[in-house]
């Protein structure tokens, strides 16, 4: 029995993250995503079945790679990348579907760590049957701790990062109660629900600006300030204030909504004050300030900045290298990267810790000027 599956650039947008890996985006959904709606249209496949396969797929190219022999090493690489299309497949089977599930999350995450540790150990174990060199033996437990140190190290993260944020929305909430304060909003959520602007020209707009106003302009989002004002910094400040007339226009159309026909409620909305922004990476930014345009384009192709994750990892140890019989090399250089890129993200964890504390800071000022 067939489903009713929308065309395929509906499911493109229902399916595909809005920021993935570059490996993904680039060499995975051009076929998961066609595969995908075939998958949901013409089987009763499920997710938790794809899982499997994809687990299953992985075995096979771990005894592929036990074989040690080149010819046996690209048929590895050839399944292990399949086994990867698979495991991509069944998140966005899942939300084609409506099939999601906690276990089945559960069940991905832990054949994906199980896949990687088989396929490192098998992998560095038939390179020391053919060759006898015992650096395989350090690199097989480097891939199975850096594996396991990246997905710790995000999950740790992705916890402080949303405490972050529930601690400030609660002090948020608190003084809206207290003084109908305005809506809350998110620098990083702003930036990552708006990639196509033009950052360029906001630049140029405001070093423009930056040479004939002194005053800081009306309606930019209240953030601390940190250090002089560069242009960049200015531009910043400019998507800011759009992103905040979005919100506010939002927070109006709602109240109206609620209000009905009463001419008070219009009235109220349009007194409403405009979404006040809290930046976390504030300081990071201004310390490199051409992340900010390197994240704009990426975000324009769904590319996340984080280049070397544990997805290219993967890649590099289990098809760059058996592909060009270069094992040790490629195992080395993707391990090399991927502690650099951890170590940024745990170097903006700092810096937004920072932030965070001058925001709590803020926070507690203005509660003591109001009780003055």
């Amino acid at each position: 029995m067939r489903r009713d599956i929308p065309p395929l650039a509906e499911v493109r947008r229902i399916t595909e993250k809005k920021r993935d890996a570059w490996w993904t985006v680039l060499l995975v959904d051009p076929v998961a995503t066609p595969l995908v709606r075939l998958t949901a249209k013409y089987t009763r496949i499920t997710p938790n079945q794809i899982t499997w396969g994809a687990f299953l797929l992985g075995l096979v190219s771990a005894a592929f790679f036990a074989f040690g022999d080149w010819r046996w090493l690209i048929a590895g690489a050839f399944v292990y990348h399949l086994s990867f299309i698979l495991d991509c497949m069944d998140g966005k089977v899942a939300r084609l579907t409506g099939q999601g599930s906690v276990f089945g999350a559960w069940l991905d995450f832990v054949f994906d760590r199980i896949r990687v540790a088989v396929c490192g150990v098998a992998l560095m174990a038939g390179q020391y049957d053919r060759t006898g060199e015992t650096i395989y033996i350090w690199l097989a437990a480097a891939v199975v701790f850096l594996d396991t140190l990246r997905y710790i190290n995000g999950l740790e993260i992705f916890k402080i990062r949303h405490t972050m944020r529930k601690q400030i929305k609660a002090r948020v909430r608190a003084a809206r109660r207290a003084e109908n304060s305005a809506e809350l909003a998110f620098m990083e959520d702003l930036l990552r629900n708006n990639p196509e602007a033009d950052i360029e020209q906001d630049i140029r707009q405001a070093a423009t600006a930056a040479a004939t106003m002194t005053a800081t302009p009306a309606g930019v989002a209240e953030v601390t300030d940190l250090a002089p004002v560069t242009a960049a910094e200015t531009a910043q400040a400019q998507t800011q204030a759009h992103a905040q007339t979005h919100v506010q226009t939002h927070v109006q159309a709602e109240a109206e909504v609620e209000a009905g026909s009463e001419a008070e409620a219009g009235a109220e909305a349009q007194r409403k004050a405009p979404a006040r922004v809290i930046d976390l990476h504030q300081e990071f930014r201004h310390r490199f300030p051409v992340y900010l345009r390197a994240r704009s384009f990426f975000l324009r192709h769904r590319i996340r900045t984080h280049l070397v994750s544990g997805i290219e990892f993967q890649m590099g140890v289990f098809i760059l290298g058996p592909l060009f019989d270069s094992v040790i090399k490629a195992t080395i250089v993707s391990g090399a990267l991927l502690l650099v890129f951890e170590l940024a993200i745990i170097y903006k964890l700092l810096l937004s810790t920072r932030d965070f504390t001058r925001t709590i800071d803020s926070f507690e000022r203005e509660e003591v000027a109001t009780a003055a």
